[in-house]
């Protein structure tokens, strides 16, 4: 297996979408993380079992998150492999490191970095990604930079919704705000191209054959996702995050004239989704897409 050299240094990220993602985003993230963390897992636990992952091996995990999916992949390589989480936001990082500490894995790291521009080469036998790649302002020049991770022969996986109609989850909300308020301004900051940029597998598959990949797969994932434990707390996650919460930011003064009338619409909405002891769940879609470093 491949050596991790510690002298290659991660780069800090300085871009205006990261930027943007740890002014804006990152609290808002923080504040329901139980449901993003919660809700994405039900992706990624159908992926892990699946992972051409060797015990020993070198992995990386890009837009790690809180950590969840670096510790579950420390797991699998066993202590004799070694696992390093990215992430752009330093916030979430900390709460990472926080997790590590707690969990007794010693073969785990975290930094902050932005993996689209920068990473070390040839350093890792597997890249994983779990729903970060369809913020890449650049997906050919953020793929090929994992690409390069990669030892010739590693694989990457990662993880993307695939179409709107398919996500009810986020789907559902935006449709509702934009029959209160006007589409997004194009120029008006935002977290990257979008939760969706990479729902089309023909696109794809150019974008990571451009970026030099071989063997590209592409496998659907289907699952039930927590949308909030109360319609109270599905509504304030829409309103703050993803599509719907792009529109109502965006909209500023005449979203929270419009709120009144915009929380019933979306009340209905949850009120005739499926409800259980947990919370509130909805269906959504992805795909697990998988490919060769040559």
């Amino acid at each position: 297996m491949t050596k991790i050299d510690p002298t290659i240094p991660f780069v800090v990220p300085v871009s205006p979408i990261v930027e943007f993602w740890n002014d804006v985003l990152a609290p808002k993230v923080l504040t329901y993380r139980h449901i993003l963390e919660g809700g994405l897992s039900h992706h990624s636990a159908q992926v892990f079992p699946r992972l051409e992952i060797q015990n020993g091996a070198r992995v990386l995990d890009v837009g790690c998150g809180f950590g969840d999916t670096t510790l579950e992949l420390a797991r699998k390589v066993g202590p004799m492999g070694h696992v390093t989480g990215v992430d752009c936001c330093p916030d979430f990082v900390d709460i990472a490191q926080t997790e590590l500490r707690s969990s007794g894995l010693r073969n785990v790291e975290f930094h902050v970095a932005d993996a689209e521009t920068n990473l070390p080469e040839q350093q890792y036998d597997s890249v994983f990604a779990r729903f970060g790649t369809m913020f890449f302002v650049n997906p050919v020049s953020g793929l090929r930079t994992m690409r390069k991770a990669l030892r010739p022969g590693g694989r990457l996986t990662h993880i993307v919704w695939r179409q709107r109609a398919e996500n009810p989850w986020l789907a559902a909300a935006r449709s509702v705000l934009l029959e209160h308020l006007p589409q997004p301004d194009a120029n008006a900051p935002s977290c990257g191209p979008g939760p969706f940029s990479m729902a089309d597998p023909t696109l794809v598959r150019n974008q990571m054959e451009a970026a030099g990949f071989t063997d590209i797969s592409f496998e659907k994932i289907d699952a039930q996702v927590l949308v909030g434990r109360t319609i109270d707390d599905a509504i304030a996650f829409q309103l703050a995050l993803g599509p719907a919460g792009e529109v109502f930011r965006t909209a500023g003064d005449l979203a929270e004239r419009k709120r009144s009338a915009i929380e019933t619409d979306l009340r209905a909405v949850f009120s005739s989704a499926h409800h259980d002891a947990d919370g509130i769940w909805m269906n959504s879609a992805s795909w697990m897409i998988s490919a060769t470093a040559p």
